[in-house]
């Protein structure tokens, strides 16, 4: 999965998304209920570590897999969004299995010369 940049995208993706709602879910109601500001500082850090991951994967992706500038406007925009990515990863996975998403460049070039 790792291999391809689909792959480390969907990964990355996967985990910004659950950092983003630990941080909104858990962090800073610890933060701002029990006064354990050491949660937002360690949770935050990471998400913003992983957000930053994410961003540039997209623009790996954008120009790898020569995406539209619409679909990396909207993976920009599920980046900032509670649940974004893993609606983005569900659309991604509807365009794998419809055979118009590829994993690598390699992949695409091989459909396009078998269709």
């Amino acid at each position: 999965m790792l291999k391809t940049v689909l792959g480390r995208f969907k990964v990355i993706g996967v985990l910004e998304g659950i950092s983003f709602l630990l941080l909104l879910l858990i962090a800073m109601p610890l933060k701002y209920a029990a006064g354990v500001d050491m949660a937002v500082t360690i949770v935050g850090a990471a998400h913003g570590a992983l957000f930053v991951l994410y961003i540039l994967a997209a623009f790996h992706a954008f120009i790898a897999l020569k995406w539209s500038m619409k679909k990396l406007f909207w993976a920009l925009v599920a980046s900032v969004l509670p649940i974004g990515t893993f609606v983005f990863e569900a659309h991604l996975n509807k365009e794998i299995k419809a055979g118009r998403m590829y994993g690598s460049t390699q992949e695409a070039n091989q459909a396009r010369r078998a269709g």
